[in-house]
Order: C-alpha cells, then sequence, then structure tokens
C-alpha cells in the first residue's frame, strides 16, 4: 500500500514507502536509501508486499533483509531497538511529537477519537513523518489524506 501523499516519490519504489519503513522498523533493522537504491525493483516491492504480523513472519522479513544488504551493499547493517517504534500500536496515546508537527505546521492535532480511529500504518506515518528533519512537508498532506483535517 502506497499513500497519495507518498505516490510521487515512493510509487516507483526510488524511496521506502511507509508500509516497507514500518516492516523494516518491525524488524529492528534501519536501511538507508542508498542500500534501498541498491537492491531490484523486484526486491524493493517484496519488502514492501511481505508480511511482518507474526514473529515467525519478523524473523523471516528480518532474515531477508540482512540477506539482501549482504548480497546488494557495501554498508552493514544497521539495528534499531524496536521498543522505540511502538508509539504506533498505542490508539489511545498519541505522542508529542504529532502535535508539535501539527502545532509548527499551523493545523490542529488529532483528536483523541481521530487518533484512535486510524489504522496502525497510518499513525506510524504520522509520527514518522513529524519526526523526521527532510519529510515533514508531506505532515499535512496525510494528515488531510488520512481525514484528520
Amino acid at each position: 500500500m502506497i499513500f497519495d501523499f507518498e505516490s510521487d516519490f515512493a510509487g516507483s519504489l526510488r524511496c521506502i514507502p511507509m508500509i516497507a519503513r514500518q516492516k523494516l522498523d518491525i524488524a529492528g533493522i534501519k536501511l538507508s536509501l542508498r542500500q534501498w537504491s541498491q537492491l531490484s525493483r523486484e526486491e524493493r516491492g517484496r519488502l514492501a508486499d511481505l508480511r511482518c504480523g507474526t514473529a515467525e513472519e519478523r524473523e523471516a522479513y528480518r532474515a531477508l533483509v540482512l540477506r539482501l544488504i549482504a548480497a546488494r551493499s557495501d554498508e552493514p547493517p544497521r539495528y534499531l531497538a524496536t521498543a522505540d517504534f511502538a508509539d504506533w500500536r498505542e490508539a489511545g496515546r498519541m505522542p508529542d511529537a504529532v502535535r508539535a508537527q501539527a502545532d509548527a505546521d499551523g493545523v490542529p492535532p488529532p483528536t483523541p477519537a481521530q487518533w484512535a480511529a486510524l489504522t496502525p500504518l497510518q499513525r506510524f506515518a504520522l509520527i514518522k513523518l513529524a519526526r523526521s528533519q527532510h519529510e515533514n512537508e508531506n505532515f499535512v498532506p496525510a494528515m488531510r489524506e488520512f481525514g484528520v483535517l
């Protein structure tokens, strides 16, 4: 699934779409854009499409990413503490970064009911966009797309 706000840059899979970013975070691997671009279009599509919900799926996803990095990149894998990325799973608590980004953009933040109604991937996207230094210009378009504004 590619969101409308990212379709111009992620639809071609030249950039890492949110669905793949979420799975990489779940797997605990930080994939650089350079590493992503060294993968084939088919491999990038596979990383976007593969399931990563169960412990077995997460382990298989992680193993695949590590194999792809070893085969295609001269950069070593970088790991993430997966517990640090659980905010998007919490429908009952919106992270301060989302409020701060909404304030910075001059728009109201999602209400608690709106936040709770978002899908986990939508919450992930808003959090990622709020915390990103270079992609927060997509924060307001994402809020519109998700029906929050």
